[in-house]
């Protein structure tokens, strides 16, 4: 992924979220860093739920942000947290310095009618409206007018490819087709913020990845700043800027996939990337071989590319490729030097995949 802005959109912070028929009593005393976990375990002794406890991060400007866990993580609790679809229990979240859970409700439907797109594993369509009515429905209940309204739901069902299924109904259309609509629809206000919530969790593999491929596509067209749940670490290596990796309501660690991978934070985090193919991580700036030097008949990459697909041109060019970084040449890729890196992080993982200091956590 290309760098984004610095730019904060959305901040979330101290986020905790209690089942319990009172919850105050917890919160009496400020709750330090390392007191987390310690009340969670205490809240759970007393039959008490913390689907959430102390989550913190940011959502900058334009960035791709994925949220990560296993079943009963939190993630998804998060998510609708932040949108108020479930009420935290204490914390802030704030959507350009303002915070949310102190909005009105009055406000917060305003916000979510022209601030907030959603998408979720349940694509959730009107089987009684066309494409074109489904996509329109948002539209309609801002009020917007009958011109402007067309002109933007043409341009998102061109966006996403559903030209020509326009009068078709949601049985008659296929999954992938079905969750394209969904995609339309939260997009068709013009969000500043995108929640998705598994929104290819069930699709088939193809299906999927064709999905994974629209939704960079169209990202790459709007920019959009996002908040992405997945249990597919493969999905969220190909989409995310930056993840964050949630245990039993609590962040874990956050970081850009590649740091996740090379260096974890516990076996927890390890036993998601431990199948990741490393050539699918390691970028053309990660494996420079510092003996050899760029000539001019040699082809060039950005120093973003993956090493996978470095693999075919080297087949083809044992001199190694040029990588280049904002116009100029950072130095020169070898088939040597690729092998060495990879030997390095199979070496810094350990036998069974995992990073020897969590493995020996």
């Amino acid at each position: 992924m290309t760098e984004k802005s610095r730019e904060v959109k959305l901040s979330c912070r101290n986020l905790w979220k209690v089942y319990a028929a009172d919850a105050a009593p917890y919160f009496k005393d400020e709750v330090s860093e390392s007191g987390v976990a310690e009340l969670a375990a205490r809240m759970r002794e007393d039959g008490a739920i913390p689907a959430a406890a102390d989550v913190s991060f940011d959502v900058h400007v334009g960035e791709i942000f994925v949220i990560m866990g296993l079943s009963g993580s939190g993630k998804s609790t998060v998510v609708r947290c932040l949108s108020r679809l479930v009420e935290p229990t204490r914390g802030e979240v704030l959507l350009d310095g303002e915070d949310l859970l102190k909005k009105s409700r009055k406000e917060l439907i305003n916000i979510r009618r022209h601030k907030l797109g959603m998408v979720f594993q349940n694509f959730g369509l009107m089987p009684h409206l066309s494409v074109w009515e489904n996509i329109a429905f948002p539209l309609t209940l801002q009020g917007v007018a009958r011109g402007k309204r067309d002109e933007q739901v043409r341009r998102v069902i061109e966006l996403v490819g559903l030209e020509g299924r326009e009068t078709s109904f949601p049985r008659e259309l296929s999954g992938g087709q079905q969750q394209r609509v969904g995609i339309a629809r939260s997009l068709a206000i013009e969000p500043q913020l995108w929640f998705l919530d598994e929104p290819f969790s069930a699709l088939d593999p193809l299906i999927r990845r064709q999905m994974q491929d629209e939704f960079l596509r169209i990202q790459g067209a709007l920019k959009k700043s996002i908040v992405f749940i997945t249990h597919d670490f493969l999905e969220a290596l190909r989409i995310a800027d930056r993840m964050m990796i949630m245990r039993d309501g609590m962040v874990v660690q956050v970081g850009a996939p590649a740091e996740l991978i090379v260096n974890p934070a516990d076996d927890y985090v390890a036993e998601f990337t431990e199948d990741v193919p490393m050539v699918r991580v390691l970028k053309a700036r990660d494996v420079i071989d510092p003996e050899a030097a760029p000539s001019p008949e040699m082809p060039n990459t950005e120093a973003e590319a993956s090493v996978e697909t470095l693999l075919p041109l080297l087949a083809g060019h044992k001199n190694g490729i040029a990588v280049t970084e904002n116009g100029a040449t950072r130095g020169v890729v070898t088939a040597a030097s690729v092998i060495a890196a990879l030997a390095h992080q199979d070496k810094t993982r350990g036998p069974d995949g995992a990073a020897p200091e969590a493995a020996a956590q």
